[in-house]
């Protein structure tokens, strides 16, 4: 249902296919017909389709008129003609309404001509005798004498009636006909080959028509399961951009990634397959039952038995394999996981020379999923040569059932190779829709998951009636703020409070795990407080869209991560509008400049994904040239500095302090050297503040800021801090 969902964009390309298979099976299902024609019609009968002669001599005609009831006399007289030279002619008009010549003539002309066929037979009979006993022939014989024959012959002709098959008893009254042409050595033969020339362009016609249809159906099926796979990977990329890092971690970067690539693929390959084989396995088995029933054969239970042991077989298979489709994604999702560990950390990996163990738990997840999956492909390799067996087994049933038919005297070679045919392709339409039940448990799974991600609610997303943040100042306060982390029985923060102004920094330090981080993570809304508020002049960030928010700040995450790309589109990341002077101006204020104008391309050198062919200090500058690019209103660096050595953290300090002076400014670090000289230093103990102020405040009235300042800062710094400021050193 979630697959056909997707459809529903694309209905009028689905109209089409639906169409384009009604043609295809009419072409599939016509050619057995054909093919039943040609053997019998073509070649059988040379060529003579209807059993109402062309030509009749006048005896005969006057004879069979003699045998026809009030209706069929009615009809004969009125579609043929005297041609005053002996013989009787079938009209134009009776050219059109051909069928109903037949059906009047079909009786007496068998009664009149199969006498001929029992006499010229090498079977003893009672005409034979009669007729060899008076002395003359049949064709001797005065018209008087033929009402006794017709008495004679009425019950056999009668039975053959009842016990023969439409089909068959066509085919025995054209053999009468031929028996009337031969009287007269009328040329029937030369229609033979035009029949048959005729009958195969028909049938090249069809193959041609259905292989054009089939092309047409693969390309608009192709199209639209490309389409519908593009939506859902752009569904699902909208969804995870919008995602806070709460759903984020939920799912883990590998199973949205998986997600995202794999599972959108189940999906396409399975639409594509349905739009092909299951709306055309129901139509082509309808339309083949149809035709069976109109064949007359009689066999009809036989396909019951084919379509009971198709259905039979791979319902056990799935039975057997159906668990196992259901754990397949999951162990996909693993050996992703595993792999983008391990390369992701092959540097840490080989430091610790853990590359056995690692070899060792990717081996492990891969061997988990190759032993599911070998399984899963074990079980339905016994499909196609159980499924073979059965539609041969069919076929020699039906071949068995139809050679007695056929001595019998009820059925044609050729009704009999239709049905074969015909047999053929409505248990082949049942094993598509089977095979696609191979398909379906994993796709079900897939379809499954990427709804998941659809469905799931975004924890943090724009309020109804939110405002744009516009031409703001940048004060930024906590207002008694608490979170705690989704899931976690405890607050990561309490009671958090103060206000940071534009023009000043805001340093927060604290041991590690104390909420550093998570503190300035909430101002552009990664994760929404739990209680409290943080407001930017003085509206709730929540009463504001998060883009307007977002568009003011620049964040310089601890892990400096970059793009694919040059160094300057990098830098143009948060302002796509920087005029090249920008940009140089920010990788100055950065102290990026020295070693980009070093390279050979300058500003257009080519930058890794993620950063790998540039240094981590290198990468942390560019990171904060990005952030400073945006010229926001409001600048956090998240432990960005750590990266830096003391003399680059003391000039981009500087820097920053002569170019982004009218920016409200936060700095996470763990060196108190780094934020010496910070307007306004928050200490953070265990998710609180325990301290604010200056760094000469904080020496003298917050012992942890005291501990830490004396673990980084010897006896005479901390010495000179505590002196007037014009002694403090940097």
């Amino acid at each position: 249902m979630q697959i056909f969902r997707n459809l529903k964009p694309y209905w009028k390309s689905v109209i089409i296919i639906a169409l384009l298979l009604v043609l295809q099976a009419y072409c599939d299902l016509s050619l057995p017909d054909y093919t039943s024609k040609l053997i019998d019609t073509g070649i059988q009968n040379y060529g003579i389709e209807n059993c109402s002669p062309k030509q009749i001599p006048e005896k005969a005609y006057k004879v069979i008129d003699g045998f026809m009831d009030d209706d069929e006399k009615a009809v004969w007289k009125k579609y043929y003609k005297d041609g005053s030279d002996g013989y009787y002619y079938l009209t134009e008009d009776g050219e059109k309404h051909i069928d109903e010549v037949d059906s009047a003539c079909m009786k007496g002309l068998m009664m009149y001509y199969y006498p001929y066929q029992m006499v010229n037979s090498d079977e003893d009979n009672e005409i034979k005798a009669g007729l060899d006993k008076m002395g003359i022939t049949l064709d001797e014989m005065p018209e008087e004498m033929w009402a006794q024959i017709g008495e004679q012959m009425k019950p056999t002709v009668d039975g053959m009636l009842d016990s023969m098959g439409e089909d068959y008893m066509e085919s025995t009254a054209i053999a009468c006909t031929r028996i009337c042409y031969d009287s007269f050595g009328y040329d029937y033969k030369a229609g033979q080959m035009s029949y048959l020339k005729w009958a195969a362009v028909k049938m090249l016609g069809m193959s041609l028509l259905m292989a054009a249809a089939a092309v047409l159906i693969g390309l608009v099926a192709s199209r639209v399961a490309a389409s519908v796979a593009c939506g859902l990977r752009e569904k699902v990329f909208n969804k995870v951009i919008a995602f806070s890092d709460a759903e984020i971690n939920k799912f883990s970067t590998a199973s949205l990634i998986t997600r995202s690539t794999n599972d959108v693929q189940q999906i396409q390959m399975v639409t594509v397959m349905m739009l092909r084989m299951v709306l055309y396995a129901p139509i082509l088995s309808i339309g083949g039952i149809v035709k069976v029933v109109g064949n007359g054969a009689g066999m009809g239970w036989v396909i019951f038995i084919g379509i009971a042991a198709v259905v039979i077989l791979m319902g056990t298979l799935m039975v057997i394999a159906m668990p196992k489709f259901k754990v397949m994604q999951t162990l996909v999702d693993r050996v992703n996981l595993v792999s983008r560990e391990i390369l992701t950390g092959i540097p840490v990996i080989r430091a610790f020379g853990r590359e056995e163990r690692e070899e060792e738990r990717f081996d492990e997840a891969n061997k988990d999923l190759t032993k599911n999956t070998l399984f899963v492909n074990r079980v339905m390799t016994f499909a196609m040569p159980i499924l073979m067996f059965i539609m041969y087994a069919i076929s020699i049933l039906i071949e068995w059932v139809a050679a007695h038919k056929i001595d019998a005297g009820v059925l044609q070679v050729g009704s009999m190779t239709a049905f074969i045919t015909y047999t053929m392709l409505i248990i082949m339409s049942f094993l598509m829709l089977s095979m696609m039940s191979v398909m379906l448990p994993r796709a079900s799974v897939a379809a499954d998951r990427i709804q998941e991600i659809i469905d799931t609610d975004v924890t943090v997303q724009d309020a109804a009636g939110a405002k744009k943040l516009e031409a703001p100042r940048g004060v930024v306060k906590y207002d008694n703020v608490a979170f705690a982390y989704p899931g976690a029985d405890e607050n990561v923060l309490e009671n958090i409070s103060f206000e940071a102004k534009p023009g000043q920094t805001t340093a927060i330090i604290g041991s590690t795990g104390c909420g550093k981080s998570t503190l300035v993570q909430l101002l552009p809304r990664f994760y929404d407080v739990t209680e409290g508020s943080i407001t930017i002049d003085g509206q709730d960030i929540r009463d504001l869209t998060m883009e307007s928010v977002r568009q003011n700040i620049g964040f310089v995450p601890q892990k400096g991560i970059l793009f694919s790309g040059t160094i300057a589109s990098n830098i143009r990341f948060g302002a796509p509008d920087a005029s090249d002077e920008d940009v140089k101006l920010a990788a100055e204020i950065s102290q990026a400049s020295d070693f980009i104008e070093e390279k050979e391309h300058g500003y257009d050198s080519a930058v890794a994904q993620g950063g790998g062919n540039v240094s981590g200090g290198q990468k942390q500058r560019l990171a904060i040239a990005r952030a400073i690019a945006r010229k926001p209103k409001i600048l956090i660096f998240d432990d960005s500095f750590s990266a830096l050595d003391f003399k680059t953290d003391v000039a981009v300090r500087k820097a920053l302090g002569e170019h982004v002076n009218d920016s409200t400014v936060f700095i996470v670090a763990q060196r108190v050297s780094t934020i010496l000289s910070a307007d306004q230093i928050l200490v953070l103990d265990e998710g609180t503040i325990v301290g604010k102020g200056t760094h000469k405040e904080l020496l003298q009235t917050c012992e942890e800021y005291r501990q830490i300042a004396e673990s980084q800062l010897s006896p005479s710094e901390i010495a000179a801090s505590l002196g007037t400021d014009s002694e403090r050193q940097v």
